[in-house]
């Protein structure tokens, strides 16, 4: 029997951050067998050039030619929708849409969404704090789409903070596999308390994995890879109960 209904993860940008996406897409899909997983093909690229150091220009390798690759190559397969798991390669999305018909799921968009759903107040603006890497910050791929609301208010850390994320990210995440909960912790205090943040975004995926981790519930955080879960599952069900229409 031919796999129908189902959608395509570009992935391994990190491994572990896809591992953690995997993770929360099964638990929270919805079964009462195995059969009502969801059907979906991983690619798990782990060898595309970093982002970050492509758009910081440490390196000449650009990660976009891979991913168009990888999209060519499974848009012959006919998913319904592509997930992107990494948030600095939207930075690319619309040459990577270009690429192929299928839609492919804007995670950075999604997560906007719902700050503004869940964090927008009726009267001034709200100040809603980004947690990302380098090359997500300077390529403005959240900024661009929080400024499309004008009630909202991008609220970016100072260096020595966005060394604590990079940090984090790269040298206790991706280097040392270390979910570093108290920095983390440090990191949130600091953008609710001395940046007055309203709300903020963990607008990467390894902060989402440390999310994951820590379970945390002490400040208030949109993440984006958890929304583009929750997105992923409510196309994919959509998608087994109508399977004549395509996610648009």
């Amino acid at each position: 029997m031919i796999m129908k209904n189902f959608f395509t993860i570009l992935g391994g940008m990190g491994t572990l951050a896809t591992e953690s996406f995997i993770h929360v897409l099964n638990e929270r899909t919805p079964i009462h067998s195995d059969q009502d997983y969801l059907n979906y093909l991983l690619v798990n690229h782990a060898t595309v050039p970093d982002r970050t150091d492509f758009i910081l220009g440490k390196t000449k390798d650009d990660p976009s030619l891979a991913i168009k690759e990888d999209i060519q190559q499974y848009s012959h397969f006919q998913p319904d929708f592509f997930v992107l798991t990494c948030n600095t390669a939207h930075h690319f999305f619309d040459k990577l849409q270009e690429e192929t018909d299928i839609p492919i799921l804007h995670m950075p968009r999604l997560a906007v969404e719902v700050v503004n759903q869940k964090f927008a107040k009726t009267s001034g603006k709200t100040r809603v704090g980004l947690l990302a890497t380098e090359g997500t910050i300077q390529t403005k791929v959240y900024e661009n789409e929080l400024m499309k609301f004008d009630n909202l208010e991008v609220i970016l850390p100072d260096a020595t903070v966005q060394q604590e994320v990079t940090n984090l990210i790269y040298r206790d995440v991706k280097e040392n596999h270390f979910c570093n909960e108290e920095l983390f912790y440090q990191i949130l205090q600091q953008m609710t308390e001395k940046y007055a943040c309203d709300v903020i975004i963990l607008g990467c995926t390894e902060l989402s994995l440390v999310q994951e981790f820590t379970q945390n519930k002490k400040y208030p955080v949109v993440d984006a890879q958890s929304e583009l879960a929750d997105e992923t599952i409510r196309r994919a069900l959509r998608n087994r109960e109508e399977p004549e229409k395509k996610a648009t």
